[in-house]
């Protein structure tokens, strides 16, 4: 019984973002993953063609 009220009193004392914060925090981490794939994607790209090229 403790613990449970220990989370709910950690819970009252968090602060939790706005929606506006978490729209943007969202946007930026599914941003930052497309720019990464799509650069992995060219590097991937270039390695095997590189590859072929050569063998």
């Amino acid at each position: 019984m403790k613990f449970i009220k220990s989370v709910f009193k950690t819970m009252k004392d968090t602060t939790w973002p706005t929606k506006n914060e978490a729209v943007s925090d969202t946007t930026t981490v599914i941003s930052t993953a497309v720019m990464f794939t799509i650069f992995f994607a060219i590097v991937d790209f270039l390695v095997q063609w590189v590859v072929s090229f050569i063998a």
